[in-house]
């Protein structure tokens, strides 16, 4: 385990060595199999759930925390369709002054458009009023019949097809999926032309998703880590250890003048991950990506392994009727958090 992690302290060598140094921002790029470079570090910009369902995009909220994060020194953003804020994004990016080829943009195919994967896209960038995204994802492999609650059965593969003429029509650099499970995206690499080039899945503390992770690695596949934080800010007892004021978190931020946040930011980025956590506060999202300037050590991240408990926070069981839903089942399905009067846990 010492070695592992000796290895990717060497490689956050090397990382540091590609980082842009034009394009002002404070995290290094690595190179995606395709031979793009993407920031090792990004903003998400999902704002959640209320008791309506998804929540209502204010005037600039999210525009305001992408502005402080392009001047934090961000260059990475994670948005989507259901998020309703692709126009705000966009619009924060045209307003910052630094060039759109600095900046890599993120969104993903909605689950009611995977019969039509370029004129969504098209739809996508018309929001972001941007002729190209640097990444585009499937967003989940459960399919929705347009303007419907019901289920649609589409098979993935051709939604995949969809998604690689996207890629050839450059209104996307690089294409890739979330939350596919390792026997979908092994068929997924057996039947396409282009393979995927990030994985965007849930890691944290308390989901470290080795398995998956050592499958990413050795089909050099990038993963991208949204929920970051994990159950870290949880006013519940159900999730487990660590919570914000974790002993052990403190005892390693106060040794390197860092917050607990960076803390588990930083062993993210130190084990390959690229993590986007979400903030819709100004100085969060400064401290944030504050990580680049200390390495933690082997012993270090040792420690910090023994929190995972495999502990999903993102478990939509409320679909698990789909035949292509990727998560374990439960044997009472969780209450749609998106339908009206169902508040998120």
């Amino acid at each position: 385990m010492k070695m592992f992690y000796f290895c990717i302290f060497f490689a956050s060598l090397i990382l540091n060595s590609l980082c842009d140094e034009n394009d002002g921002g404070k995290a290094p790029r690595i190179v995606l199999n395709d031979g793009n470079k993407i920031p090792v570090m990004g903003l998400g910009t999902f704002l959640g759930f209320d008791e309506h369902g998804l929540k209502e995009v204010g005037s600039r909220e999210s525009e305001l925390p992408v502005t402080w994060a392009l001047n934090s020194g961000y260059r990475l953003f994670d948005t989507a369709p259901i998020y309703r804020n692709e126009d705000q994004v966009g619009l924060a990016v045209r307003n910052s002054g630094i060039p759109r080829d600095k900046v890599f943009i993120v969104t993903k195919l909605d689950t009611h458009e995977q019969r039509t994967v370029v004129p969504a896209l098209k739809r996508s960038l018309e929001r972001l009023n941007m002729s190209y995204v640097d990444l585009f994802l499937i967003h989940f492999p459960i399919a929705f019949k347009p303007d419907s609650n019901e289920f649609d059965v589409i098979d993935y593969l051709d939604t995949w097809k969809g998604m690689e003429e996207a890629k050839r029509l450059g209104l996307t650099k690089s294409i890739g999926v979330c939350n596919f499970n390792m026997s979908q995206i092994v068929r997924l690499l057996a039947n396409s032309e282009i393979k995927p080039a990030v994985l965007q899945v849930e890691v944290n503390l308390n989901l470290a998703q080795n398995q998956l992770l050592n499958f990413a690695k050795n089909h050099n596949i990038t993963v991208m880590a949204y929920k970051p934080f994990g159950s870290l800010f949880s006013s519940s007892s159900e999730p487990p250890p660590p919570r914000v004021n974790d002993p052990t978190l403190e005892s390693l931020g106060k040794k390197y003048g860092k917050t607990t946040s960076q803390i588990a930011i930083r062993y993210l980025v130190q084990r390959g991950v690229i993590p986007i956590p979400k903030s819709t506060h100004k100085d969060r999202i400064e401290n944030n990506i504050d990580v680049f300037d200390f390495e933690l050590t082997s012993d270090e991240m040792d420690t910090l392994d023994k929190f995972n408990k495999d502990y999903r926070t993102v478990w939509p069981s409320f679909w698990q009727d789909h035949p292509y839903y990727p998560f374990e089942h439960k044997d009472v399905p969780d209450a749609n958090i998106f339908e009206e009067g169902v508040k998120e846990e």
